[in-house]
């Protein structure tokens, strides 16, 4: 089964994601495209494993094979964390919809951590720019903004939202370098001390419930392997428990 086949045949959740699920599209914006497949459980069997990611087969479209995917999420992954959270959803089924049902499994004061660190590593960034050239990539800067933003309100509030909201018109105007450097400078700052103090008495868990989502995983992994076994009906009795055991 090729990497395209798995991406058409077995995606259990697609998205919109970027500029258009943030509420920060303009006319030249992309349509970037992120998705979950779960591969067929006797895929796993061999030594060939199937991918724990694809690109394409469409531009600008991504997806993760579901463990990969859960794993990344229990480690708060902002990318994989805000995919959870589109607005903009493009396919469903059963097993996504409860992929979709398990995103507050997946929150914990980890994402403190984990978003902060990814927001410091751009702004490193940012400021080599500044000294190499006088001025930040803007673009970039816009979505360090925004990250952070999205960050202090998850601690305050302990629901992840990823659509800019009111803050849309003044992003927009620091993407197209109307704000000067200092000025975007205070803002990061002050988001970033609103950030720590939100910290301390954010509304969710130390750690995300790993139990509830190995359970899932174990559970989509079983159902696949009984649907591919050519006596399924009796491997399924037998799994249950029920007759023929």
């Amino acid at each position: 089964m090729t990497p395209e086949q798995l991406v058409r045949d077995h995606t259990v959740y697609s998205c919109v994601m970027g500029s258009r699920a943030f509420g920060l599209a303009t006319a030249a914006s992309d349509t970037d495209l992120r998705g979950v497949y779960a591969a067929p459980t006797p895929l796993f069997w061999g030594f060939d494993k199937p991918p724990t990611h694809v690109e394409g087969p469409a531009e600008e479209q991504f997806s993760w094979e579901l463990e990969r995917f859960c794993e990344l999420a229990l480690r708060a992954n902002p990318n994989i964390l805000e995919c959870l959270h589109s607005p903009l959803v493009e396919q469903l089924n059963d097993t996504g919809r409860e992929l979709l049902d398990l995103r507050g499994a997946f929150l914990s004061r980890h994402a403190h951590a984990t978003f902060t660190g990814y927001a410091l590593s751009q702004r490193r960034k940012l400021d080599a720019d500044v000294r190499l050239h006088g001025a930040p990539r803007w673009k970039h800067a816009m979505h360090l903004v925004r990250l952070m933003t999205s960050c202090r309100d998850l601690l305050r509030t302990g629901t992840l939202t990823i659509d800019v909201g009111p803050d849309r018109d003044r992003l927009l105007a620091l993407k197209r370098g109307e704000l000067a450097w200092p000025e975007v400078e205070a803002w990061m700052a002050r988001l970033a001390e609103e950030t720590e103090k939100s910290a301390t008495r954010a509304p969710l868990p130390a750690e995300p419930d790993g139990p509830r989502v190995a359970d899932f995983l174990f559970r989509v992994r079983r159902e696949s392997a009984l649907q591919q076994h050519p006596y399924s009906e009796v491997v399924r009795r037998v799994v249950s428990g029920g007759p023929g055991r």
